[in-house]
Parts: C-alpha cells; sequence; structure tokens
C-alpha cells in the first residue's frame, strides 16, 4: 500500500529507510558523549556504524570494556594501563552489592558467574566463553579471570585451608606460561598467538573455595612445527631453549653457540615470550620437577637437531 509523502508516492519501507537515516545521522551527531555509553544495546539506531563508532569513542578514551546487552565486548588496547587488573579492583567488583551496574570489565563478568555458582537457593555450573580473531586479547582475558578466581575464590578460615589454596592458585596461575611456551607462537598479527584451544575448569568446594582445576586443550596447530608461513615463528619453546639454555645444557643437548636452524625463523626477533627460566619456574610450581623437565627439554632438543637442519643443509646429530 502506498502512502503520500511530502507530494510523492512512497512506501512504508522507504518511509522507514529515511526515519533510519535520519536517527543514524542525529546519533552520530552527538560526538561527545558517544564514550559515555556503556552498552551498545543503547545507541540509536543499533547499525554497525553506530556501534563502531561508539566503541571508537570509547577507546580514545582509554576505556575498553563495553557492554552488549548480556554480553560484554572487550577492546585490545596494545598498551599497559595501569590499575585496570589490579586487586583493589578486584575486591571492589568482588564487594560489590550490584556488580552489574559499576562500569563494564571482566571482574564484573567474573563476579556475576561466581555468585551464580555459590548461589544458596540454585547453585549451578558456569561457563564464560571467550572469543574474537587472532589479537583481540582471548589469552590474555583468561589470565585475567583466572587471577580474578584465584583471589575471590581464595578466602579459608584456618592456616592449612590457607595453604591449599595458595599452592592451588599458584598452580593455576603458573599453567599459563607453560601453556603458553609449548602452544603460543609469533605469528604476523600477535606476537603471543594461541595455537591452539583449550577448556579450563575450576573446581569449588561447597563453601565456594578452589580445591582445584583441570585444563583440556584441543586443536593443536601441529603443522607449525614442520612449517611456518613467512615472516612467522615456531612455538616459543623451541626459541627459549636456544636462547635460554645454559653452556653445560647446550652441550648436553648439542646445541653450538650461534647455530641457525633452517626451521627456527625470525630467531633473532627479542620477545618477551623467549624467557626460558619463566617457563622453567612454571613447571616446577606445577610438579614437574628438573629430571621430568629435562628430559622433556630433550625431546625438544631433538625436534630442533633432527629435523631444523643447519643454514649449510647438515644435521646435529
Amino acid at each position: 500500500m502506498l502512502q503520500q509523502v511530502n507530494g510523492h508516492n512512497s512506501s512504508p519501507d522507504a518511509h522507514g529507510r529515511k526515519r533510519l537515516r535520519e536517527d543514524l545521522q542525529e546519533f552520530l551527531g552527538r560526538e561527545a558523549p558517544l564514550h559515555l555509553l556503556d552498552d551498545l544495546t543503547k545507541v540509536n539506531p543499533v547499525t554497525l556504524e553506530t556501534v563502531l563508532r561508539c566503541l571508537q569513542a570509547r577507546y580514545m578514551a582509554d576505556t575498553f570494556y563495553t557492554n552488549a546487552g548480556c554480553t560484554l565486548v572487550a577492546l585490545n588496547p596494545f598498551k599497559p594501563v595501569p590499575q585496570l587488573y589490579s586487586p583493589e579492583l578486584m575486591r571492589e567488583y568482588h564487594a560489590a552489592p550490584q556488580p552489574q551496574k559499576l562500569k563494564p570489565h571482566i571482574f564484573s563478568v567474573g563476579e556475576q558467574t561466581y555468585r551464580n555458582v555459590k548461589s544458596l537457593i540454585e547453585p549451578v555450573n558456569q561457563s564464560i566463553v571467550v572469543s574474537g580473531e587472532s589479537g583481540a586479547g582471548k589469552t590474555w582475558t583468561s589470565r585475567c579471570l583466572m587471577k580474578f578466581y584465584a583471589v575471590v575464590a581464595a578466602s579459608p578460615t584456618s592456616w592449612e585451608s590457607h595453604k591449599i589454596a595458595e599452592r592451588i592458585e599458584q598452580r593455576i596461575l603458573n599453567s599459563n606460561p607453560v601453556m603458553e611456551a609449548f602452544g603460543n607462537a609469533c605469528t604476523l598479527r600477535n606476537n603471543n598467538s594461541s595455537r591452539f584451544g583449550k577448556f579450563i575448569q575450576l573446581q569449588l568446594n561447597r563453601a565456594q573455595q578452589m580445591t582445584g582445576a583441570a585444563v583440556q586443550t584441543y586443536l593443536l596447530e601441529k603443522t607449525r612445527v614442520a612449517c611456518q608461513a613467512s615472516s612467522e615463528r615456531n612455538f616459543h619453546i623451541f626459541y627459549q631453549i636456544c636462547k635460554g639454555a645454559s653452556a653445560d645444557e647446550r652441550l648436553q643437548w648439542h646445541l653450538p653457540e650461534g647455530a641457525a636452524f633452517s626451521w627456527l625463523p625470525n630467531s633473532e626477533r627479542t620477545l618477551e615470550e623467549d624467557c626460558f627460566e619463566v617457563t622453567r619456574e612454571a613447571m616446577l610450581h606445577l610438579g614437574i620437577n628438573t629430571p621430568t623437565q629435562n628430559n622433556i627439554f630433550k625431546v625438544r632438543r631433538t625436534a630442533v637437531a633432527l629435523r631444523f637442519g643447519r643454514g649449510d643443509g647438515q644435521l646435529f646429530s
């Protein structure tokens, strides 16, 4: 059915599109308050352009978390942000009567799920799905959630329980550098890109205290061992061994100083993730003693020696 609009025949759809354009122009014309919109459902109209403009304005104001209804949108700041993940801020969200009324933050999501688990009416298992493209910050977000739960779910009353909780907390936090060393690599878009997926389960007792954790990994990108894209690198652990092994270990593992390995490209780059001692210390906290570590690194050395020939084509035995 046609309608008369300003002397011209027009369909209801055309009228709706005109109204949408007017709303869009009005919204985008209000530049100043865009960074104050902490929920993307508040933008009017909700279009790709208005959502992106809102996120851009918040990013420029150093505000990196925005709600989208029941979903949290996180932007990678690509720079250190002091106090954004401090223990004090964790406690603030944990102690808040209604954490959802505080500024959007990963701690708000963590606290809400924790309260759902400890609900006296109907405690239920909770899952948090962290998704995004490479470099979006999934690994960092998972770290922050684990640190948050290690703090809020470790409030025992007895000294013995306190020591148990501390040990579990340390193991949970130290699982990250180990998984990243053996499963992360430098790619074109991310120096510390996870080349595998993981499911992390934190286990609580009836008093909502952390008693354990389980990590299941899957879809490891094994092809990266034998083939890396141009300007990308192999898994971190290979570079850590080559750069961090002592003189005695190099002699034992047949890794001559200054040797170049054809399948360890871009080894001249210096990354924060190349710290061998951090991985070793984390493995000790996880109960992997030094002899067992040496056996693991010998296997890695064998991979380097047998698969990664020197530049002249020779192999180390």
